[in-house]
C-alpha cells in the first residue's frame, strides 16, 4: 500500500512538473520575432535604429527598383511611387556584421580587377547578381554584411545600412528586390 501511495505521488508530482513546463515555455514568445537587430557592429542600436527610419522614409516617398543595374548597365529607372506601409515594417532580429574585405590579390586574381587594399568588398553569395559588392543582405535569413573597412567611415556605412535597411523593408512588403 505505502509503494502504491508513493507511486501516485510521483505521478502526480510528474504531471504538475510537465504541465507548469510547458505553460512556461508558451509564455516566452518567439525571439526571433522582437523588433530590433542582432547588431555585431562597433555602432549602437541607436544608430542602426536611425538608419531604418531613414529607409522607412526613403521607400515612403519614392522606390528604385533597380539602382544598380542602373550605374553598371544604364538601365532606365524602374521607379515607383512610394509605399506609406514602409513606415509600420520594422526590423525582426536582423543580424548586422562586418565582414573582412577581400585582398586586393583575391580581387585581382578572381575577378581581374585592380585595387589596393583594403578594398572595400566583400564576397557576395548566391543569389546576389555580382560577385563582389561593399555589402549585401539574405533576406530570408533576416541578415546585412558588410566589408569591414566601411566600420570607420560613418558617411559611407550609413549610406550602405540605409540601402541594405530599405531593400529588406522592400522584400518585407513584398517587392522583387533581386535587381538591388
Amino acid at each position: 500500500m505505502e509503494i502504491l501511495g508513493r507511486c501516485t505521488w510521483v505521478m502526480r508530482w510528474t504531471l504538475r512538473l510537465m504541465m507548469a513546463t510547458v505553460i512556461l515555455a508558451g509564455c516566452g514568445g518567439k525571439p526571433s520575432d522582437a523588433a530590433g537587430f542582432v547588431n555585431l557592429t562597433q555602432h549602437p542600436d541607436a544608430a542602426l535604429w536611425g538608419l531604418w527610419s531613414a529607409a522607412q522614409e526613403s521607400v515612403a516617398r519614392q522606390i528604385d527598383l533597380n539602382p544598380i543595374q542602373q550605374k553598371a548597365n544604364h538601365a532606365p529607372p524602374d521607379l515607383r511611387p512610394g509605399d506609406p506601409r514602409a513606415r509600420t515594417v520594422q526590423p525582426r532580429q536582423i543580424k548586422v556584421v562586418a565582414q573582412p574585405d577581400v585582398t586586393a590579390g583575391e580581387l585581382y586574381a578572381e575577378a581581374g580587377v585592380a585595387r589596393n587594399n583594403p578594398t572595400g568588398l566583400i564576397a557576395c553569395p548566391q543569389p546576389c547578381n555580382v560577385r563582389f559588392a561593399a555589402a549585401y543582405s539574405l533576406y530570408a535569413r533576416r541578415e546585412t554584411r558588410y566589408a569591414r573597412s566601411w566600420e570607420s567611415h560613418d558617411d559611407s556605412f550609413n549610406l550602405l545600412l540605409e540601402y541594405e535597411f530599405a531593400s529588406h523593408i522592400l522584400y518585407a512588403l513584398g517587392y522583387d528586390v533581386k535587381r538591388r
